[in-house]
């Protein structure tokens, strides 16, 4: 049996299980609901920047025109 049969039902509980987090740390916050929504529209933005400059960069280096060592990338903006 391959590896990749038992990672997928272990990504998708982690998956789950942070989005439960999230709902029950949602209800249970102090803050009112205004705020709350301003607080995750800003993380949104933020977090669809980052992703958007990833996938730019990771099509960059999978592409066929792209020359071998013309991108060297450092690390340090991506969290995927």
């Amino acid at each position: 049996m391959s590896n990749r049969n038992n990672e997928v039902p272990a990504v998708l509980a982690f998956l789950a299980g942070a989005v439960v987090a999230a709902g029950v740390t949602l209800l249970l916050t102090p803050r009112p609901g205004r705020e709350v929504r301003e607080k995750l529209g800003d993380v949104k933005e933020d977090t669809v920047q980052i992703l958007k400059g990833c996938a730019r960069e990771a099509r960059f280096k999978v592409s066929p025109k792209t020359k071998e060592n013309a991108f060297f990338y450092e690390g340090g903006d991506c969290w995927i």
